[in-house]
């Protein structure tokens, strides 16, 4: 009896404890729509359904408790599949997939006009959006937590605003101290 009411225990906290660690997703238009009630900034996560680094990325370095946290508390979090076929409006423009083929839902499909259109090259890519919704930057390829902290902090202080060259990029990086485990 007490080693079964143990084993609940366990799996209860474990249960909460990834909870806890859960970053709060929403669509592209429902973080613009937020943005506009309350300001902050968009981090989105464009990937593909077959793309390895792209789920490593997500099991990782997303539902780590330190980056769910400071996403949570910062941004608003986009998840945003690059070959979707999602219709989506943006800047006074409508995105789609027109050459989406459903029998390609989980290999390689053609790639969706949004990505096109915020210059997508590879996945995992992370776009980060300033609080009117204009594109900061395009990090791509898979990040640990560590390395995501850099850039989650870099933008949301804002000190992306005084670093015009690779070099003032490289002092900042190599000075940067990060607070999150792995």
């Amino acid at each position: 009896m007490k080693k079964t009411l143990y084993v609940m225990l366990v799996l209860g906290f474990v249960t909460l404890n990834s909870i806890a660690q859960e970053i709060n997703w929403v669509t592209f238009e429902e973080a613009l729509e937020l943005q506009r009630k309350t300001p902050k900034k968009i981090m989105m996560d464009v990937y593909t359904s077959w793309c390895p680094p792209c789920k490593a990325l997500d099991k990782n370095t997303f539902h780590n408790e330190d980056v769910s946290n400071y996403v949570n508390e910062h941004y608003y979090a986009v998840k945003f599949d690059g070959e979707g076929n999602d219709v989506i409006s943006y800047n006074g423009g409508e995105f789609t997939n027109p050459n989406y083929d459903p029998a390609k839902a989980n290999r390689r499909n053609s790639p969706h006009q949004l990505a096109g259109y915020l210059q997508i090259s590879a996945y995992p890519t992370i776009v980060f959006f300033d609080e009117t919704g204009n594109v900061i930057a395009p990090i791509k390829g898979y990040q640990t937590p560590p390395q995501i902290e850099l850039y989650l902090k870099l933008f949301k202080e804002n000190h992306y605003k005084t670093i015009d060259s690779q070099e003032k990029f490289s002092a900042y990086a190599k000075a940067f101290k990060p607070e999150f485990k792995s």
